[in-house]
């Protein structure tokens, strides 16, 4: 069995965790692309920051949680990314709003 796309998504995952982390952790605004920091403006960039952070890593968590069930049944796998990815965009809009 070919685990191509597992493994593909899997390192994609990892590098959005990445990235989820260096936001949380320097709390850099300055991070975000140039487009999100043009137009958004924040009132406290930090917390902004932060809460993006968490909506970032939960998109890499569905896209990991993805990949792992990709392992077993690749069509499965793709229904749990793009469905958790969709879960964790409607959960990321509620923690940012707050």
């Amino acid at each position: 069995m070919d685990h191509n796309f597992s493994i593909l998504f899997f390192i994609f995952a990892a590098a959005i965790l990445l990235y989820a982390a260096l936001l949380a952790i320097t709390k850099d605004y300055r991070m975000l692309p140039y487009r999100a920091t043009v137009s958004v403006k924040p009132k406290d960039s930090k917390q902004y920051t932060f809460q993006l952070a968490k909506v970032v890593a939960l998109v890499g968590l569905a896209i990991g949680a993805g990949a792992a069930v990709a392992l077993w049944n690749m069509a499965a796998g793709a229904i749990v990314m793009i469905a958790g990815t969709i879960a964790s965009l409607w959960l990321g809009t509620k923690i940012v709003k707050n």
